[in-house]
């Protein structure tokens, strides 16, 4: 099964962007980032035509986040838990029934800045609900994953220029040691189980030509439970995409798992 991570960075201008990844690259589930649309604006009937379920946890303009799977869905989830009255559209989950089911949980993780400020307060707190949430899932017997754009860069070799995000809440200590806090619960990093190798990024900045230089980040991540860690094959960045024309300033990163 290939499942795949992708921040389209508003679906109405990277739509023919993603119709052209999807088609090349044939995932079997993807989870979105920052759709930047209302469920009912969403436009299903171009997905659906490639043989994708679609379910989506929407807001207008901001955040936004979706399924789109070739198996069915079950028991879906918008929402992280833990706080009633967050009204930010940033996570989605479901349970993927193929031959073996695998709950998927998407995420679009808060960026954090300004810092220090409300943002990151905001930010660390939600991360605190995520790690809550990942408790609870590994006291259960069915494998997950927690995949999606974490902004969160977890070591220096995970950017080109660690000393110009010294003070970014992407890379703040207090945000990398709650990242840690996650895969301290026994959760893989997926990409650094099968990459050891550092410029490998999953973002590069519209600005001054940061993609031609390779000036990225890595902040796109897979975070795998045990069970699901056991049946990681494979997981690789589609970094080309960032080359074509009207990118999103996010790129494609996927696994493969031996189901």
């Amino acid at each position: 099964m290939k499942i795949a991570s992708f921040n389209i960075n508003g679906i109405k201008a990277r739509l023919p962007a993603l119709l052209d990844w999807l088609s090349e690259a044939q995932p079997d589930v993807a989870v979105l980032q920052e759709i930047k649309s209302v469920d009912e604006a969403f436009p299903r009937e171009p997905i659906e035509d490639l043989g994708y379920i679609v379910e989506t946890h929407g807001q207008k303009s901001f955040n936004g986040v979706a399924i789109l799977s070739k198996l069915p869905l079950e028991d879906i989830q918008r929402g992280l838990p833990g706080d009633e009255t967050d009204e930010q559209a940033r996570w989605i989950e479901a349970t993927v029934v193929g031959k073996q089911a695998i709950r998927i949980c998407g995420l679009y993780l808060p960026n954090g800045n300004p810092v220090p400020g409300p943002k990151y307060d905001y930010k660390l707190a939600w991360m605190d609900r995520q790690i809550a949430h990942a408790k609870n899932m590994l006291r259960q017997d069915m494998p997950f994953l927690m995949a999606g754009d974490y902004n969160i860069i977890p070591q220096p070799e995970d950017c080109a220029n660690p000393a110009a995000w010294a003070d970014d809440a992407l890379y703040r200590l207090e945000s990398r040691t709650k990242f840690r806090e996650l895969c301290a619960l026994g959760l893989t990093d997926a990409f650094r189980a099968r990459n050891a190798a550092p410029e490998q990024y999953t973002f590069w900045d519209y600005q001054a030509g940061a993609y031609n230089r390779n000036d990225g980040i890595r902040i796109d991540h897979f975070l795998l439970s045990p069970q699901a860690a056991d049946l990681l094959t494979d997981c690789q960045v589609d970094a080309h995409v960032r080359g074509r024309e009207k990118p999103s300033d996010h790129v494609p990163i996927w696994v493969e798992l031996d189901i």
